[in-house]
């Protein structure tokens, strides 16, 4: 059985005390591939490093996080181009909208999303999407980029059934996580009329632990609660769903 974790942030500082071992115990439970998503220019070093060390399993992406999108913005995108253009990236993301945090960026924050859109249609990528508080703006932007050669992932996708067929309707795959195991998290209500084509799992790690360690931090390995939970929403075994979402994810980066 392998497992793929389609969005983890395994460079964060949250694990710098026991990096290796975290995704040592991933490896063990047949955890082996890793997508990991950009923020900013500041962690390429670090992702860059993890890449070295584990070749074989992660794979990295190139992108400015929305929450990231500031003044320099456009110098932040002029790195992101350098980098698609200099080396091998999966995907471009994580990108989109987040109007938790700061709505007054919203316009630069739909300009770089756009930017970064027209970025993965250059290189034939699939873009990974963060939306948060932000459904009717990120589908604005695709609205107006959809077309075959837009495809994706809606990273941790936690809207309503509505919401997700919209999103499959762009060519995006659901990503889904550990809020599918929380009682108020909702998305289980509805997932099983989502065909299991349509999703990937992934852990969002250091973020959104699921249930039992919700509120602690997030890890790869728990990306087995998330399985086991589709399993059962699917009336399915964990084989089979890491099987078709593993196969999945091999459709979207194309490894």
């Amino acid at each position: 059985m392998t497992i793929t974790d389609t969005h983890t942030h395994l460079y964060s500082e949250s694990f710098e005390e026991d990096r290796r071992e975290m995704i040592n115990r991933a490896l063990d439970a047949n955890i082996t591939r890793f997508f990991i998503p950009a923020i900013d220019s500041a962690y390429i070093e670090d992702m860059y490093a993890l890449e070295k060390e584990f070749p074989e399993n992660i794979f990295l992406m190139a992108g400015l996080h929305p929450t990231h999108v500031k003044e320099n913005f456009r110098e932040e995108l002029d790195i992101v181009e350098k980098q698609l253009n200099e080396k091998k990236f999966y995907a471009v993301g994580e990108t989109g909208v987040d109007l938790y945090w700061d709505k007054s960026t919203l316009k630069i924050q739909q300009e770089a999303f756009r930017y970064q859109i027209q970025l993965a249609k250059n290189h034939q990528l699939p873009i990974v999407i963060h939306c948060r508080d932000a459904f009717d703006e990120v589908f604005e932007v695709l609205e107006q980029e959809k077309g075959e050669d837009l495809f994706g992932i809606f990273h941790c996708f936690t809207g309503t059934h509505e919401q997700a067929l919209k999103a499959l309707s762009y060519n995006m795959k659901l990503g889904i996580g550990g809020v599918v195991t929380f009682k108020n998290g909702k998305i289980d209500r509805f997932l099983d009329q989502i065909p299991l084509s349509e999703i990937v799992l992934e852990t969002d790690a250091p973020y959104l632990a699921p249930v039992p360690y919700r509120g602690k931090r997030n890890e790869s390995l728990y990306i087995l609660e998330v399985l086991n939970k589709v399993a059962e929403v699917y009336n399915a075994t964990p084989e089979e769903i890491a099987a078709v979402t593993t196969r999945n994810s091999r459709d979207i980066f194309g490894i």
